[in-house]
């Protein structure tokens, strides 16, 4: 037997949310980075790539528990949020460690990560990816690399 038409309000559509396409593009960073720049045998690298899927995965299973229960949907965000949270300060200890400097969120290489995106998403091109950033990425050293992906943290939450 089938409740009333509507019963169930729409759920779902992560795919179209600019903080779960976001979540995606860090967790790709994320594994790309870990695998070059954290030790194979880190406790570290097992956790930021985790603390990565857990703020992606969230999203998705926040969004799809919305039809039913708008607190377990508030519940999952917030722990989407805090799991990048803990990804961004391991990135912050990565730069600390290394003595290496975390941008300004104003300054001119933030705004240049900021720009990026909101470039891809006015356009009628495909959507903001990792493609996006790749090459961007994988061309600076681990310090800079460590940055855009706090930069795209900070765009997600």
């Amino acid at each position: 037997m089938t409740g009333p038409e509507g019963f169930i309000p729409p759920h779902g559509g992560y795919e179209n949310l600019i903080s779960y396409r976001k979540a995606k593009i860090i967790f790709d960073a994320t594994v790309w980075f870990c695998e070059r720049y954290v030790d194979q045998r880190s406790r570290t690298r097992d956790q930021m790539v985790q603390a990565a899927r857990s703020g992606k995965q969230n999203i998705v299973e926040g969004s799809m528990a919305s039809g039913t229960s708008k607190e377990m949907e508030i519940k999952l965000i917030n722990v989407a949020r805090a799991s990048l949270e803990e990804l961004l300060a391991d990135y912050r200890d990565f730069l600390r460690i290394r003595g290496a400097p975390l941008w300004d969120r104003n300054s001119k290489e933030a705004l240049y990560v900021r720009g990026m995106g909101r470039a891809k998403s006015g356009s009628h091109e495909a959507r903001e990816s990792y493609e996006t950033y790749k090459t961007l990425l994988e061309s600076r050293p681990p310090e800079i690399a460590a940055n855009i992906i706090i930069c795209l943290i900070h765009q997600t939450s």
